[in-house]
Order: C-alpha cells, then sequence, then structure tokens
C-alpha cells in the first residue's frame, strides 16, 4: 500500500469524522433553538377549577391557543386561566385535549401545556410558580431595567440603615426625610423615610413627585410638573410610627432655579401635607450602583 493512498484513507476519515461532529453540533443547536409540544411541562386543568400562574415578574403578554380557554391578570404578576363553560368539547377535539399557554415576561418568555382532566379526582394543580428551569431569556423592547432588578437594588439601599438624610421636612409631627438617592444607567432610585412623632396614625393619601419652581412670585405663573414614579418597592400605606419605601424614576434633568418636591398628602379628615424640597445638585451628587 502506497504512501499516498495511506494519506488519501487518512483524510477521508477525517473529513468524515469532522462532517459528523458537525451535525451533531447542528442537531444539538436545533433541539435547544426549538420547543416542541411534548417537551413543554404538562399542566392539568379541570373545568370549575381556576389555575393561577405566578411570575417572577410583571407579565407582558399572553398567548392561549384555544378558545375553551380564558385568562385575566388578578395582579401584574398572577394569571388566572379557567375553562369556558360548555366548552370542554373543544379541549377534546385538539390533538392529546392539550392547550399551549405561553406567557411573556419583561425578561423571559414561558410555555406549558395544559391538558383536561375530568373533573373529580382531585390532583388537578390551583396554582403554578414560573420556575427558571421554565424561563427562556427573552429581551423586549422597552424595557430596560426589570422589576426582578429594581428590587435588587432597592433592598440593597433599605439594608443601609447608618445613612445621615441628605434633604429632610418636619410639618404636623411627621418628619420626612431623603435618605439616599443613587442611579443605574437612566433609572434614580429615591431612599424615603417618614416618622410619625404624634399619637395619630397617618393614613397616606398620595406621595406626589413635581418640578417646581424655588421662587413663586404674584407677577409670573407657577409652573409645575408632575413625574410618575415607574415603579415602587411597597405600596403606599398607613403607619402609626414609620414607615420607609424606594421609588424609582426616569433619569431627569432641571434647572438650578427648580427643585423636585416631593409632596405626602394625608386621607381626610385630618389632611396633613408634607413636602420635602430636593435640590438638582442632590441628584447630580447621587451615587451609583
Amino acid at each position: 500500500m502506497s504512501l499516498s493512498f495511506m494519506r488519501l484513507q487518512l483524510f477521508v476519515m477525517l473529513a468524515f469524522l469532522f462532517s459528523f461532529v458537525l451535525s451533531a453540533f447542528d442537531a444539538l443547536a436545533q433541539e435547544r433553538a426549538i420547543s416542541t409540544l411534548n417537551n413543554l411541562p404538562r399542566i392539568e386543568i379541570t373545568s370549575g377549577i381556576s389555575l393561577h400562574i405566578v411570575s417572577p415578574e410583571p407579565i407582558q403578554k399572553v398567548d392561549i391557543s384555544s378558545h375553551a380557554l380564558v385568562g385575566d391578570l388578578l395582579e401584574s404578576n398572577v394569571l388566572r386561566l379557567k375553562i369556558v363553560p360548555d366548552s370542554v368539547y373543544l379541549l377534546l377535539r385538539t390533538p392529546d385535549a392539550s392547550v399551549v399557554v405561553t406567557v411573556i415576561g419583561e425578561t423571559f418568555i414561558a410555555q406549558y401545556q395544559l391538558c383536561f382532566s375530568p373533573p373529580g379526582l382531585g390532583l388537578t394543580p390551583t396554582l403554578l410558580n414560573i420556575s427558571p428551569e421554565d424561563c427562556h431569556p427573552l429581551e423586549v423592547s422597552g424595557v430596560g431595567l426589570s422589576t426582578p432588578a429594581m428590587k435588587v437594588h432597592a433592598l440593597s439601599l433599605l439594608r443601609n440603615r447608618s445613612t445621615s438624610a441628605i434633604r429632610k421636612a418636619d410639618g404636623y409631627g411627621v418628619c420626612t426625610r431623603l435618605n439616599q438617592v443613587y442611579t443605574l444607567g437612566e433609572y434614580i432610585f429615591l431612599d424615603l423615610s417618614f416618622e410619625n412623632k404624634t399619637g395619630l396614625r397617618y393614613s397616606i393619601d398620595e406621595l406626589r413627585f413635581k418640578i417646581e419652581d424655588k421662587k413663586i412670585t404674584k407677577a409670573t405663573n407657577a409652573q409645575s410638573v408632575e413625574i410618575a414614579p415607574i415603579w415602587q418597592l411597597y405600596p403606599l400605606t398607613s403607619f402609626k410610627r414609620n414607615y420607609r419605601n424606594v421609588f424609582v424614576l426616569k433619569k431627569m434633568t432641571f434647572p438650578e432655579n427648580k427643585l423636585l418636591n416631593i409632596e405626602l398628602t394625608e386621607k381626610q379628615i385630618s389632611g396633613r401635607t408634607i413636602t420635602l424640597k430636593v435640590k438638582y445638585g442632590d441628584i447630580l451628587k447621587a451615587d451609583t450602583f
């Protein structure tokens, strides 16, 4: 056997091995890129019983592949699904009596195969938490910072309890403090705390953020621009002694002759109002995560 023939055989074997490896990688890539009905998590649903799906972040969109099921959002991250009365026959017509439900969050997409189960068995789930292994990463246009990420950063601010107030205001026995200002990209995190020094519980009506003139004279028209927080850590509530929360605003700029006024108002009948004045320099001096 000549040396050239042996080299030819070796070349053919290497080419075959290389082609086999490429085919294996291509098959693996396709397997990872494509989800099939049989590979989706299988969840049973029964007529008359609602299934609640809890998402780790606010739900942006939901798709249900059959008119036999309806869904609504009880909360921004809680989806309720139930079978439409007298529509079980539609489920039984579908292959394997199953429906695909797609849930799209801020940063993920998850799919489930819902299968009809006859009532009376007592094994139908009523609550499903979307787990990380069910989520596929997704970049949704318009979502800069996800809710879980904002929550992580907000909680990190609350762990710092030794800060001195950047700004504070007192009125009617209630003290308002701006503890910390942090920025992350296009977002501003404001750490606010409130202390009630009276024996009367303070029931929050509104907490408003306004950019207003430092000095208002009778000869000029006062201009006020209200800024709505895009997210807050805790809901507004009443407090007996202390209340602390973190609010997230989109990046903003305003001239030196204006202030960011944070106005806390109480529900009637008492109606105590306290305004905390924040300078633009306080925003410029913000720390970054």
